[in-house]
């Protein structure tokens, strides 16, 4: 009777120790998945459990091994992930212990070289695409790949320093190799050096980099046109470029076609060559080998052409030899425009011909009096009389330059007697009413308008009274009473 509890006892303390998993706690599935209940040998027709839940998925020969050969306990957890944990490393830890990188689980053979080496920085490309790993990873056996670096000059040293047209090393070039040769290429023929910092285009298109370096250290090449072109410069004579002075930039008056043509003077801003003066051949102007000695003066070109003109005669005339003080650089020395400011040339004396006021050959003995050229004009006006009126032959005292010599204002009023103002205004018509001689304006008379009966009625008490016309002026200058 005091057996059973003891029985129960026991069996409660054991069972938790035979039910226990030998898969370790970490595997929370019911054995039937996996067992049969006739005892513990798998079945593997039934079996229900799913590798690929797990964080390493059974594809490729994975799924063709036996477990054993992965799982060597009962407890599956403990199992490695690491390729090299099951597979030996070839290659020496020289490309990581990550198979998957390059090996699939299907076999062992690599396909993506060029992808590999792209996500490395370096892509397989030009030259590079047709070459053997071992060409490059060059080690005690041919499955060590030891890493080289990115860098031309890790497998190129030896071409860099063994190349001598040019000499890479004495000319300080880069060690980037393709600076100069195309990636792209299957050779070092293919050259692409950056040579923006001096063109090599028209007349410096020079396939022989010899012809300008010429020295073994390329980097010591100046970038002055004179290095090169000194001899060129010094032996050209049209025009003489040394003893002219000229600049040895060559760019100043060329561009770099060959033959140095076209050329251009540039900066002859100085003295603009437009016009009558875009002159093709330097040496109409610059009659010496030294150009810097031409006189910019008009004389020094055109004396001839002062001294041979006639119409008007610039010599006689007194002209300045300053050509540009009267014309343009026009060819033929036309519009000509003189500053007659000294004489307006306006209106009724906008003339032309130049003869019409200068009547002789020296235009500087010319008169500016009105009298000079319009006495004629002076003498033959008889409404009124100018020369019986003596009047001033200061034509500018009574007429504007307009034509036709109107309108004209003379004035009566300030200069003589008020006749339109005061009490005369508008008592007159013509001049005759009171310059009775017409040949003679000196002479005039009050009496055609005051009698002498009204005259002398009026004067009665007047001492020293006379009835002449030249008293009434003197007593009455303003016509007033």
């Amino acid at each position: 009777m005091y057996r059973l509890p003891s029985i129960i006892l026991f069996l409660l303390g054991i069972l938790p120790i035979l039910a226990q998993s030998p898969h370790g706690n970490k595997l929370k599935i019911n054995c039937a998945q996996c067992h049969n209940s006739e005892g513990w040998s798998m079945n593997y027709e039934t079996i229900k459990f799913d590798h690929n839940e797990t964080e390493f998925n059974l594809d490729g020969t994975h799924a063709q091994t036996d477990c054993k050969q992965c799982h060597e306990t009962l407890v599956f957890n403990e199992a490695p992930l690491e390729c090299a944990s099951c597979h030996t490393d070839i290659h020496n830890m020289s490309v990581g212990n990550d198979c998957k990188r390059c090996h699939t689980s299907q076999n062992w053979l690599v396909d993506n070289i060029p992808e590999l080496h792209e996500e490395n920085g370096f892509p397989l490309i030009g030259a590079h695409s047709n070459l053997s790993c071992i060409d490059c990873h060059i080690s005690e056996t041919n499955i060590k790949f030891e890493r080289i670096g990115n860098e031309c000059v890790s497998c190129h040293q030896d071409e860099y320093a063994g190349t001598q047209s040019p000499n890479h090393t004495t000319s300080g070039f880069s060690t980037n190799c393709i600076d100069c040769h195309d990636p792209l290429g299957q050779g070092w023929d293919t050259e692409i050096v950056n040579h923006d910092f001096f063109p090599l285009t028209l007349g410096h298109d020079i396939q022989d980099c010899n012809a300008c370096h010429t020295t073994g250290n390329f980097s010591d090449a100046s970038p002055e046109c004179v290095s090169c072109h000194q001899n060129d410069y010094a032996g050209t004579q049209n025009p003489n470029h040394s003893s002219s002075g000229f600049s040895t930039n060559c760019i100043a008056c060329h561009t770099t076609n060959p033959g140095w043509t076209p050329a251009e003077f540039g900066n002859h801003d100085f003295f603009p060559l437009t016009l009558g003066h875009d002159i093709q051949e330097c040496t109409q102007c610059h009659t010496t080998t030294n150009y810097a000695d031409a006189d910019p003066n008009c004389v020094t070109c055109h004396q001839t052409d002062y001294n041979n003109t006639s119409n008007p005669n610039h010599s006689s005339s007194g002209f300045s030899t300053d050509c540009a003080s009267c014309h343009t650089t026009n060819p033929g020395w036309t519009p000509a425009t003189i500053n007659h400011d000294f004489f307006p040339l306006t209106l009724g004396h906008d003339i032309q011909d130049c003869t019409q006021c200068h009547t002789t050959t020296n235009y500087a003995d010319a008169d500016p009096n009105c009298v000079t050229c319009h006495q004629t004009d002076f003498n033959n006006t008889i409404d009124p009389n100018h020369t019986a009126a003596h009047f001033p032959t200061d034509c500018v005292s009574c007429h504007t330059t307009n034509p036709g010599w109107t309108p004209a204002t003379f004035d009566h009023d300030g200069q003589y007697f008020p006749i339109y103002s005061g009490k005369h205004k508008d008592e007159w018509n013509e001049c005759l009413d009171c310059h009775t001689d017409p040949n003679n304006y000196s002479v005039y008379s009050c009496f055609k308008c005051h009698l002498q009966s009204e005259t002398d009625n009026d004067h009665s008490e007047v001492t020293d009274y006379s009835y002449v016309s030249s008293e009434c002026l003197r007593c009455h200058p303003n016509g007033d009473n």
